[in-house]
């Protein structure tokens, strides 16, 4: 099977109803980002933080796969499809995908302040964490997300894969967002580009990428016909 690595970003989950970070009056719109997604933010209000994460949460448990998700799961018949995403929802996996990479961390995790090799999902029955919630060696708990300022620890991974891809799909993303914007640099020459998205989007890869503008939805099904024809 081909490799087909496909990068995906908020417009990929935005028709299953996940706020944007750059949607109007979203849920991202009624909280500066320096207060609740980096490090600094944590620090002088972590129940604001654990308060915007909870809401996000409740979205999230709202929200179902769109077909967009379902068509990437559907691709794996006849690719071995790898999907990097800088989204923190499950919705992939919802949908079936075997093979996913969170850069920016999971909305459905937490992880300790102390101890950095604790990561654990949260229960379904229990999916907030509170201020006194600690891990087995007495660290807070805090959302496992990468903020603003932290580093991306499975940048080099998606670069890797990356590297690997026969064919590479963008889905969903401004590319504007570094370090993952940078992931271009990594596809081999050669290698089919698409980018799916229904706004233009600036690249300096323009002469290599096949544009589809198209929101997830029927971009990913016009994806599913050119790979298949």
């Amino acid at each position: 099977m081909k490799k087909l690595v496909i990068l995906t970003g908020a417009g990929m989950s935005a028709e299953s109803g996940i706020s944007t970070f750059r949607d109007a009056g979203g849920l991202w719109d009624q909280y500066p980002v320096e207060d609740v997604a980096t490090p600094e933010g944590w620090a002088r209000n972590p129940e604001l933080v654990l308060g915007f994460y909870a809401e996000r949460r409740r979205q999230l448990l709202k929200a179902k796969p769109n077909d967009g998700h379902v068509g990437l799961a559907r691709l794996q018949q006849q690719f071995d499809v790898r999907i990097i995403t800088q989204n923190i929802d499950d919705l992939h996996e919802r949908a079936g995908s075997n093979n996913v990479l969170h850069l920016h961390g999971e909305l459905t995790k937490v992880c300790s302040t102390y101890d950095s090799d604790y990561v654990v999902d949260l229960p379904s029955d229990a999916p907030y964490i509170k201020l006194g919630d600690r891990c087995p060696k007495g660290g807070q708990l805090r959302p496992f997300i990468v903020w603003f300022g932290e580093a991306v620890p499975a940048i080099e991974e998606a670069a890797d894969l990356s590297a690997q891809a026969d064919i590479y799909a963008v889905i969903g993303t401004s590319l504007n967002v570094y370090p993952a914007a940078g992931l271009l640099h990594y596809v081999p020459k050669g290698v089919p580009i698409y980018l799916i998205d229904p706004k233009e989007v600036n690249t300096a890869y323009y002469q290599r990428i096949t544009f589809i503008q198209q929101p997830a939805t029927t971009g990913v099904a016009q994806l599913e016909r050119m790979l298949l024809s």
